[in-house]
């Protein structure tokens, strides 16, 4: 029988991962957790309420108003411009029953909470670490030390050495478009209310982040978010104003703007033989319909229902468990990630026969109930 240095390894330190390192160790596993360390995660997570559960069933979050403001109501508005444009739409959690759609969080407030829950967990260890190879069941170190076990989780990123090295085949289509992100303080509050402007490029959203403050999502080509974030504070508060048709009065930045690019990635399969993925590592999205962290926190999910119901008395646990894992992630992989390019590219769409299509369906979300609850249903991933 082949001695192992642990029953898992999961690779990178994101969010994700360290969930995923959480949930194999509370199932009962030795688990070293390889997670190098990086620059702090300045960004924010708008976490649906089924993510939140989950998170409160595990005992990774407590009281949700502690490190999170709620989201109440959503409200799109469309800036296009375009010949047949879409009703303003707002969407109210109390028309599903519920106080709240979810929450959002500052990343960093989210990772401190996960480790300070990871230290209490005698048998997880985290190593702050990179990784070299993997080769079956032995992952080398960069330091050039080796370690072996069963089950190996990839949770690191869009370009995963875990994914690449194991033979799980990806697809990635990269965008035009970018992202920049930041934090804005307004004139006006917008209370527990998530406001998405849709431009011809993709929209400008504010998310609430507690009183006056806001962060920022704004989608656009990547040159002209380059060239407002380097247009300096001032010029770029102005950009900023002008494209929240100054219904929030003043804004000011708050904290640095970055840009990053965008792209989707998907895996064929998200497990086999003895190897699973999870987050970025499986799935990678445009920040639409606030799915990311989302799907990520499925996979930590299914991965501790895959645990529980796998037999790691058999000598081929590892590989049963991936393989039980790849399936129940297979639905909502291919659910989540069709909803989420359908609804980026159609808001890119300049065919009017797409325009129509789009202001039509806002026009049925904003007149019929029943068809407000199953988009309620879907966007906050509810299975």
């Amino acid at each position: 029988m082949t001695s192992h240095d642990a029953d898992a390894i999961v690779v990178g330190g994101g969010l994700a991962g360290v969930a995923a390192a959480i949930a194999l160790a509370q199932a009962g596993l030795k688990t070293v957790h390889l997670a190098p360390s990086g620059p702090p995660d300045r960004r924010t997570s708008a976490l649906m309420m089924p993510s939140v559960d989950f998170l409160a069933s595990v005992g990774l979050v407590d009281d949700p108003a502690e490190i999170g403001h709620a989201l109440t109501q959503i409200r799109i508005i469309d800036a296009t411009g375009r010949l047949i444009r879409a009703p303003e739409t707002l969407f109210d959690a109390s028309e599903a029953g519920l106080d709240a759609f979810g929450w959002n969080f500052a990343n960093m407030r989210l990772m401190e909470r996960f480790h300070a829950v990871a230290a209490t967990l005698a048998n997880l260890e985290t190593r702050d670490i990179g990784v070299a190879d993997l080769d079956g069941t032995t992952v080398t170190l960069s330091d050039g030390s080796r370690l072996s076990a069963p089950l190996i989780v990839g949770a690191d990123g869009k370009k995963s050495l875990v994914r690449e090295t194991a033979g799980l085949r990806a697809r990635e289509t990269a965008f035009s478009q970018s992202a920049l992100v930041c934090d804005l303080d307004l004139g006006r509050a917008i209370g527990g209310t998530s406001v998405e402007f849709h431009y011809p490029q993709g929209p400008f959203t504010l998310v609430p982040a507690g009183g006056k403050r806001a962060n920022l999502v704004w989608i656009d080509d990547h040159a002209v978010l380059t060239a407002a974030k380097d247009s300096g504070p001032e010029q770029l508060n102005a950009t900023l104003l002008e494209k929240s048709q100054r219904l929030f009065g003043a804004i000011k930045l708050a904290s640095p703007a970055f840009v990053f690019p965008l792209s989707t990635l998907n895996v064929d399969s998200a497990g086999a033989d003895g190897v699973v993925l999870v987050g970025e590592a499986a799935h990678a999205f445009p920040p639409i319909g606030a799915q990311g962290l989302n799907l990520g926190l499925r996979d930590v999910a299914d991965l501790a229902a895959a645990l529980a119901t796998n037999d790691r008395a058999a000598p081929d646990w590892a590989i049963n468990l991936s393989q039980d894992y790849a399936a129940r992630r297979t639905s909502d992989l291919a659910r989540t990630g069709g909803m989420v390019d359908t609804l980026f590219r159609s808001l890119l769409a300049e065919m009017i026969p797409a325009q129509a299509l789009r202001a039509g369906g806002l026009w049925a979300l904003k007149l019929a109930p029943v068809l407000r609850k199953q988009a309620f249903a879907v966007g906050m991933g509810r299975r």
